[in-house]
């Protein structure tokens, strides 16, 4: 299991949904209504889906690869991969797209892999800029390519549904490694295919 910053004990089921059942009471109603009584389970089980990249090494999912691309060294892109993640300030959701990018240097990874990274990282309590450099820097350590790109481009709703209410508003973070920082025009070919 990645604990990343995790230190203490975790919690058990009971405990959790009995927490849920407190903040119900908190909000100013009754956990024993009818409408609420399967709450605290449904809301447990959801934070197992919403929060499950803490159980999963993204480094892992990148170690299968493949080295017969009969030389293949021009850059991957995967765009438009959908992506939900939280912040970790509010627990509300953060939802938009990434894009990744990557050029091989000797071997190349299956492209479901790179979806399946940016979803590790996405499904934990997270600011986006650090999910943008935390996928690209996986990338890079366990591919080893020529470079790396990743832009996220999201919508905070602890933007649009509480403080300021800005609805429409998105957030675009980026992170470029290797060729991708050093070379412009490998930069604007990237931004080019993901369509920036």
């Amino acid at each position: 299991m990645c604990s990343d910053n995790r230190t203490t004990e975790r919690p058990s089921r009971e405990e959790a949904e009995q927490a849920v059942r407190t903040l119900l009471r908190w909000a100013g109603d009754d956990p024993d209504r009818e409408g609420l009584k399967g709450t605290p389970d449904r809301v447990v089980r959801s934070y197992g889906e919403f929060f499950a990249g803490y159980n999963q090494d993204p480094g892992e999912i990148l170690r299968r690869t493949f080295e017969e691309t009969d030389g293949y060294d021009e850059m991957v892109v995967l765009k438009d991969i959908r992506m939900e993640s939280y912040c970790e300030h509010h627990m509300v959701p953060i939802i938009g797209v990434a894009h990744v990018g990557y050029l091989p240097r000797r071997r190349v990874v299956g492209i479901s892999k790179l979806a399946r990274v940016v979803e590790v990282y996405a499904k934990r309590l997270q600011i986006q800029e650090k999910m943008t450099a935390q996928i690209a820097n996986t990338i890079q350590e366990e591919l080893d390519p020529l470079g790396v790109a990743v832009v996220i481009d999201a919508n905070h709703q602890c933007m649009s549904t509480r403080g300021i209410h800005k609805t429409g508003v998105s957030m675009v973070t980026s992170r470029m490694l290797g060729a991708f920082r050093d070379d412009p025009i490998t930069r604007r070919e990237f931004f080019a295919m993901i369509g920036r």
